[in-house]
Parts: structure tokens; C-alpha cells; sequence
């Protein structure tokens, strides 16, 4: 039996390497092949072209890039009808891999779609386009599978990566020892994003918002968890920053600095999107900063159909992580709400105390995210001899 996986991203890396694992847990005898990215490299998958040429965000990053991921698409295709996969495994990346879907799936090719498209948040007239592109979405999060299956698209809720991420595992007293923190030394955790133009956008304010807030909180020392692809950049943004960052390259360091910032009553300055909840699951306070290039700004205002972007504040169903977007995402209003929550306990306990009922929503009832998953996963391969899913332990 043969599965072919398509990841886009680094978190859908992530996501395609622990579905592998847990796979092989489960079926020994699975072949794999795709395109992804390290990862997914070290489970055996040679990829068929560089993962992060897919790694684009917003409009004006992708129209420059057009002409290659259409030959990308008809690469991926070609490979996909010629190895005859017995499922393509489509993992999050919907501009790229549901397009993919779409011309292989009426050619006889199963399609799962790992993460729900967030056509619920700006189009939701497009679930009818996704009806016709795969066979089973496998979400992230609760309320997406009464929106998906009311169009006739099966749906297996698998919760959230995030929580099997390790985020809530950190060694405090090693992150300070490592990194000559004193007692009265206050990590912040500064998350502007892993793609290039939300480095290019974000770096700026949030230095500067950092700059402010060092003014009410002595000893403020900001930690920035780094990707790799843009290590370079945050390296030069991050140069002249008057206030010194500690900048973290190693998921373990990561992990580690999320419990020191926790266990000083530190907070977050993050971007929207699955950082919101890690913050949430390290029990960080943070506030969201985020600007898109103003012209996909413009386009999503227009379409968008939720009153959050942060999806801490989409499952509490109340902001409470504030938001500054776009013309609010000023050094001086970031500033504010980060030295908040710094200099009054409340401010953050109020959040904390709101991040138990957000990790609840995020746990399926079979278990662990990458478990769930490689169970529905095995349940499409049926009736397939000797490929039964067996019960979660």
C-alpha cells in the first residue's frame, strides 16, 4: 500500500512526519512518497522539489512565483498518476494542494486533506469547490466539522498538533542558566512570523514596541524563537535593537524559554496563527500583532467572516488575547497591552485563566492529534487486507 503526502509548509512538515510515524506504528508496510520539507525527510520521504517553494503568503507574494508553481503542479501530478498512490494525504497549503487534488482525484485518486481550509473565516461559498477536490477532510478544530459536513464533505475532527507540539514541556531553570538570565532579568517571547514578509512587515513595529515597553518594565529581555529560512533575516533586523534579544534556534531552547517566560509572569509578542496557541497551551499572556501587505489586506477586510484572527480568541469566542491589526498594529499599541501585562498580575491572569478551556476545545476524544489522524487515515485505506486500524490505546 502506498500513500502519497504533499506538505506546503514547515507546520505541515511537522504534521506529515508525526502522520508518518504514526502510521508506522500502526502498518509497518506502508510506502511513502511526496514532497516535504526536513521532517518529513527524516520518515523516509525523498521530496520531490524543494517544499519551501511553496511557502508563499498573500497576493503580491505569489504572483511573482505563478509560472513555477504551475509547473510545480504539473510536476506533482505527473508523479501522483505515475506511482498510483492508493491515497494522496493533502496537507494544509490549500492554494497549492487542493488544486492538486482537484486534477488528480477525478483520475481515480483518494484525496485526504489534512486541516480544514479556513473558508468559514472569508469564502465560505467555496466548501461547494472542496466538496468536488476531496474525500475527507481531517480538521484541527471543533467547529469546522458541522460547517464542512453541512456541504457534504465527510470529517474527522483529529485536534489540535499543538498539543503533542512540547510546548508546555520546557525546563525554566535551563533556559535562564543557558542563557545568563538573572532573577531579575524578564523574558518576553517575540514570535513575528516564519515567513519572509511577515518578518519584512513585522520586525520593525515590534522592535520598537519592545523599545517602548522597556521603559516600564526593567530588565526586559525579548527571546525570539527562529526558523531557520529566515534566521538571516531576523539575524539583520534584530541587529540595532536597543533592547539585546536572546534569539532561539533549537525546539528544545524554544520549549525552554516558553516555561521561563511562564514561570516569570513574562508574556508574549506574537503574530496571529498557530503561535496564539502555543501561547495557550505554555500558558503565556500575549498580545497579537499582525500586518498583511495592504492590498491583500484590503481583499480579506472585504471577505472576511469572523470577528478574530487569533484562534485563541475564535475558540473562547471573546478577545482574550488582544488584538492589534493592521493600522492598530503600532509600536505605541503593542507597547501598551505587552507592558499590561507585564506590570499587572490580573491583566494576566485573566488570560491564563481563559487558556484551560481553549486546550479542552483543541483534544479529540481518540487521543493524541497525530494518533486520531493516522486512524482516519487507515480507515480510507479499508477494505485494504490486513490494514485495520487497530483501537487507540
Amino acid at each position: 500500500m502506498k500513500l502519497y503526502l504533499l506538505a506546503g509548509e514547515a507546520s505541515g512538515d511537522v504534521l506529515g512526519a508525526r502522520l508518518i510515524a504514526a502510521l508506522r506504528r500502526r502498518a509497518p508496510g506502508l510506502e511513502f512518497a511526496g514532497v516535504g520539507g526536513e521532517r518529513m525527510a527524516k520518515q523516509g520521504v525523498d521530496s520531490l522539489f524543494p517544499m519551501r517553494e511553496l511557502s508563499l503568503m498573500g497576493l503580491l507574494e505569489v504572483l511573482p512565483n505563478l509560472r513555477r508553481l504551475a509547473r510545480r503542479l504539473d510536476q506533482a501530478e505527473a508523479d501522483i498518476l505515475a506511482r498510483r498512490p492508493d491515497l494522496l494525504v493533502t496537507i494544509d497549503a490549500p492554494s497549492f494542494t487542493l488544486r492538486l487534488a482537484e486534477r488528480v482525484r477525478p483520475k481515480g485518486i483518494r484525496v485526504v486533506h489534512y486541516v480544514a481550509p479556513q473558508v468559514w473565516a472569508w469564502r465560505p461559498g467555496r466548501v461547494r469547490e472542496i466538496a468536488r477536490r476531496v474525500d475527507r477532510i481531517l480538521a484541527l478544530l471543533p467547529f469546522e466539522a458541522p460547517f464542512f459536513e453541512a456541504a457534504g464533505i465527510p470529517v474527522t475532527f483529529v485536534g489540535h498538533p499543538v498539543l503533542e507540539s512540547g510546548a508546555d514541556a520546557g525546563d525554566a531553570a535551563r533556559f535562564r542558566a543557558a542563557h545568563g538570565l538573572g532573577p531579575a532579568d524578564r523574558p518576553v517571547i517575540v514570535m513575528p512570523g516564519s515567513r519572509r514578509g511577515e518578518i519584512r512587515r513585522l520586525l520593525g513595529p515590534f522592535g520598537e514596541a519592545l523599545r517602548l515597553a522597556a521603559g516600564a518594565v526593567p530588565g526586559l529581555r525579548p527571546v525570539l524563537p527562529i526558523a531557520g529560512q529566515v534566521e538571516a533575516a531576523v539575524r539583520a533586523g534584530t541587529a540595532d535593537w536597543p533592547v539585546r534579544p536572546i534569539l532561539v534556534t533549537d525546539l528544545a531552547d524554544k520549549h525552554d524559554a516558553y516555561a521561563a517566560v511562564a514561570r516569570s509572569g513574562g508574556a508574549g509578542l506574537i503574530k496571529s496563527g498557530t503561535s496564539s496557541l502555543e501561547m495557550a497551551v505554555a500558558g503565556i499572556p500575549h498580545v497579537v500583532g499582525y500586518r498583511a501587505n495592504p492590498i491583500t489586506a484590503e481583499i480579506v477586510r472585504r471577505l472576511i467572516k469572523v470577528r478574530y484572527v487569533s484562534l485563541v480568541n475564535l475558540l473562547a469566542e471573546r478577545e482574550l488575547a488582544p488584538e492589534r491589526l493592521q493600522q492598530d498594529c503600532t509600536p505605541a499599541a503593542l507597547s501598551a497591552v505587552l507592558a499590561r501585562l507585564l506590570t499587572d498580575p490580573a491583566a494576566g491572569a485573566a488570560q491564563r485563566e481563559g487558556f484551560a478551556a481553549v486546550r479542552a476545545l483543541l483534544r479529540a476524544p481518540e487521543g493524541l492529534p497525530s494518533e486520531a489522524a493516522a486512524t482516519a487515515v487507515l480507515a480510507e485505506l479499508r477494505p485494504a487486507p490486513g490494514l485495520a486500524a487497530p483501537a487507540l490505546t
